[in-house]
């Protein structure tokens, strides 16, 4: 298996209470660069420090780099507009991170980094005829995600990294979004590329050109993560491609109320795995706040779990290398 993360950044990000993803929008910029070392090398490179909300909730990247290493799959990380160069080798299809949401264009090179990605995708499906895991890691990405599916006309609604989602901010991002792009809600059906200008982020536009790529080549495609993947599974089907795929997520974003994930899966026909890692409970200070609805899903901890599950792996091996990954790198919570 190839698990690919696709890693970015955004000035939505910076909208006060828009994302848990990091201790403050400083740390949040960063984020994005420690997920992508962390997968890799099991630890911060460039990176100052593991990316920890401020109640001690960890990255979802602690979860995806224990599976990586009970199970041994390759990664490859693209470089959707990091802010923070990492240490460790990307694929670059963005030299920029994206622009804020409530102006007229968040992405104006969507159209290229789709094509740049899409080519990439091609590449690692024809490089083996195993399945193609795609993750992402973008603070701020849910919000994006609500605005491109709005474009779209498609029923999306997006889950969060808080417990309590901020819905109504992401709503007014959106519609001073609209207002500043001159469009209207469903007004870009059949028009993924320029939904992800006027309301995307770089890594929405990498992740869709991966799934493009790989499936034209044949390759088996799982969308590793939540509802921010359900608007890459948008902008798939919205540029005409009627393969199968599947989403892989947790039950944190499953069984959020405040999320679509069955209905907007079934309208999108993606057949899904969904799988509860059990950290409630579990007597891990830092990593029980997942189940108390913090993090919920990022850096493809969903799809690792799924492919975990397919090779054998106990939940509970993947939790108990989680904990001590949790306590190497951040101590006692």
């Amino acid at each position: 298996m190839t698990f690919v993360l696709v890693a970015g950044t955004t000035e939505t990000a910076r909208i006060e209470g828009i994302s848990a993803a990091g201790a403050d929008p400083a740390a949040m910029a960063m984020t994005p660069t420690a997920d992508a070392e962390i997968l890799q090398k099991g630890r911060p490179v460039n990176a100052p420090a593991v990316p920890v909300s401020p109640t001690g909730c960890p990255t979802p990247a602690l979860v995806t780099r224990a599976v990586r290493e009970l199970g041994g799959f390759d990664v490859e990380v693209i470089d959707a507009g990091l802010a923070v160069e990492p240490g460790i080798t990307t694929r670059p299809v963005a030299s920029d991170p994206g622009g804020d949401v409530r102006t007229r264009e968040s992405v104006p090179d969507a159209a290229s980094l789709w094509e740049r990605a899409r080519e990439i995708g091609e590449k690692l499906a024809g490089q083996s005829d195993e399945r193609v895991y795609i993750g992402e890691t973008i603070p701020g990405g849910t919000t994006t995600a609500f605005g491109v599916a709005q474009a779209l006309g498609v029923d999306l609604s997006v889950s969060s990294s808080l417990p309590d989602n901020p819905i109504e901010r992401k709503r007014a991002a959106i519609r001073e979004g609209f207002s500043a792009s001159g469009i209207e809600p469903g007004e870009l059906a059949g028009e993924p590329r320029q939904a992800l200008r006027r309301q995307g982020d770089p890594v929405l536009a990498g992740v869709a050109g991966l799934v493009e790529g790989a499936l034209s080549a044949g390759g088996a495609v799982t969308l590793a993560g939540g509802t921010q993947l359900l608007a890459a599974a948008a902008l798939v089907r919205h540029a005409g491609i009627e393969a199968s795929f599947e989403l892989a997520t947790t039950s944190y974003v499953a069984d959020d109320p405040t999320a679509s994930v069955e209905v907007t899966a079934d309208a999108l026909d993606l057949s899904r795995t969904i799988t509860d890692p059990g950290f409630a409970g579990c007597g891990h200070a830092g990593l029980e706040r997942f189940g108390t609805g913090e993090g919920k899903e990022g850096v493809g901890m969903g799809g690792a779990l799924a492919l975990g599950k397919r090779c054998g792996i106990e939940l509970s091996a993947v939790r108990d290398r989680t904990t001590t990954l949790y306590d190497r790198l951040l101590g006692d919570p």
